[in-house]
């Protein structure tokens, strides 16, 4: 049987594309992998995964690079930035041969918003280090990425508490 790190993208409208990834990172760390995990949108909310991330820091890396929401942002330019910031970050991470898993979330809004082009991002995963996962999430997964993907998932909304008024709630949804 054939071993080799997998290309795995969780994508789609529904919910659930970081948790999946995080639940890998978990049962990564689990087996004594060096994990990274990227996030390239998500801002200056205290998320439950970064207290939780505290806890493993012998063997993982959690980087929040982003601005928060791209699409209501005040300055799309800064935004920019920081996107290209992050992703030229994520390059080193990827190529550094430290890890088992990277998990860069929420990369694919870099290529909807015209931060960074899927050629690029398409050319560092393919010259990734042969052993290295790599999950990609976010909504928008590209033609490039879904056709190199070794498993791709779409989360599809069946159904979402903010439909009857119910906010994102700490523990479940951040």
């Amino acid at each position: 049987m054939m071993k080799k790190g997998l290309l795995i993208v969780n994508t789609g409208n529904g919910k659930g594309k970081t948790t999946a990834a995080l639940g890998m990172a978990f049962r990564a760390l689990g087996h004594g992998m060096r994990v990274c995990v990227i996030q390239f949108i998500k801002g200056s909310w205290k998320y439950g995964e970064l207290e939780s991330a505290k806890r493993f820091s012998d063997l993982l890396e959690f980087h929040v690079m982003g601005k928060g929401f791209t699409w209501k942002s005040e300055n799309i330019d800064e935004d920019k930035a920081a996107a290209r910031d992050a992703w030229d970050f994520a390059k080193v991470k990827i190529s550094s041969n430290e890890f088992g898993l990277v998990i860069l979330d929420e990369l694919t809004y870099l290529v909807k918003f015209g931060m960074v082009s899927e050629e690029e991002i398409m050319d560092i995963l393919c010259k990734r280090p042969q052993n290295l996962h790599v999950v990609v999430t976010g909504r928008y997964a590209g033609e490039q990425l879904i056709a190199n993907a070794d498993l791709v998932t779409q989360m599809v909304a069946e159904k979402h508490p903010l439909k009857n008024g119910i906010k994102a709630q700490k523990g479940v949804e951040f």
